[in-house]
């Protein structure tokens, strides 16, 4: 097993397989939405001809949401797993953030929670276009949040109002409105994404656990748990869910994960990838040493969660780079490669920008 190719396929890094963004993200389950602008292109660089206006309309007319939902932080879904994620994931993201609140020593009553989220809702409502068909733009921003809750007598300071958001996305009662250049807006989650049948909770364990392991694999049962945000005794009841659809093999002492129907064929050598911080290539595993050799760890992301922008090289991570100049600008671990190496894919970053 060749742990290195078999993640770059199935994560659809190499040899993407589809052309629309929302199935990319359909296919990865969740994808982790922490920088507002790089998260175009952690879902649009799985595509087979990457496209920002591709992205905006597939995240304006809602088949690719935004919000906090796992582990707390902000993720993109698809639309059709929306609902089933919220129902499932929801309870334990709203658990962990009211942890969060308690150890900053911020109280929020029931009271206040629920007259808050009647403005947020009202408000996104307010600023939110729509027509018989689908969503269409608009949205507000939290500047209209604070104002809305100003006039109502509120005075709430940033990151108080924050929580009240969080809240309101892991309850299903807010998510993303249009796509802005650098600013987040919310609309109301009844008007942009359809109700879909309710799922009974093993059938959403069992949905989201393939999801995981068909686009992540090979990967471990502890890699699952870290993802998910769930309990071990859920991720592992969500692979005996999977049966005999999903087997386990053994690399360097360690039991791997891997689907019936996982890739392993298409593996392009000498690619280089532009990878943006916080992607599921490292983010989505607690195993990163498979692609991250540990002496450059710190390059790559520290022990507070801050993730950088990487290359990889044939899978390996082995350098940085800076998607905010207008000029290729990389700095490598080590002196075997150069700029000049990654030329293809900088061209490939700068004409999606433009697309």
């Amino acid at each position: 097993m060749n742990p290195v190719s078999i993640r770059q396929l199935n994560q659809q890094l190499v040899a993407p397989q589809f052309s629309d963004p929302a199935e990319v993200v359909g296919r990865m389950g969740a994808m982790q939405a922490q920088e507002y602008r790089m998260m175009r292109w952690a879902v649009a660089m799985r595509t087979r001809r990457p496209s920002s206006k591709a992205f905006k309309r597939a995240f304006d007319c809602g088949r690719i949401i935004r919000l906090h939902l796992m582990r707390g932080t902000w993720q993109l879904v698809s639309a059709d797993d929306y609902w089933p994620m919220i129902n499932l994931f929801g309870p334990k993201a709203v658990a962990v953030t009211k942890g969060w609140m308690s150890s900053n020593k911020i109280s929020i009553s029931d009271d206040e929670l629920l007259r808050v989220r009647d403005i947020l809702a009202q408000t996104a409502a307010d600023y939110s276009v729509y027509d018989a068909s689908q969503f269409r733009g608009g949205g507000a921003t939290k500047q209209d949040f604070v104002r809305a809750l100003e006039e109502k007598g509120m005075q709430m300071d940033d990151h108080r109002l924050s929580y009240h958001i969080r809240m309101a996305e892991m309850s299903g009662i807010l998510c993303s409105g249009e796509l802005l250049p650098t600013k987040a807006t919310y609309a109301l989650t009844a008007d942009k994404v359809k109700q879909t049948a309710k799922m009974d909770r093993d059938e959403a364990l069992m949905l989201f656990t393939r999801k995981y392991f068909q686009s992540r694999q090979p990967a471990t049962l502890e890699d699952f748990v870290w993802w998910s945000g769930l309990n071990i005794s859920d991720c592992r009841k969500g692979i005996t869910l999977m049966g005999d659809t999903l087997h386990m093999e053994k690399w360097q002492g360690r039991e791997f994960y891997l689907t019936d129907d996982c890739r392993t064929r298409g593996f392009r050598r000498g690619k280089f990838l532009l990878i943006p911080p916080y992607d599921e290539y490292l983010i989505g595993y607690k195993s990163r040493e498979v692609v991250l050799p540990e002496e450059h760890r710190h390059h790559a992301h520290n022990n507070s969660g801050i993730f950088q922008p990487i290359i990889a090289h044939d899978g390996t991570i082995c350098g940085n780079w800076a998607p905010f100049k207008k000029e290729c600008q990389v700095r490598f671990f080590d002196d075997e490669f150069g700029e000049e190496d990654v030329k293809e894919a900088w061209l490939a970053y700068k004409g999606f920008c433009v697309s």
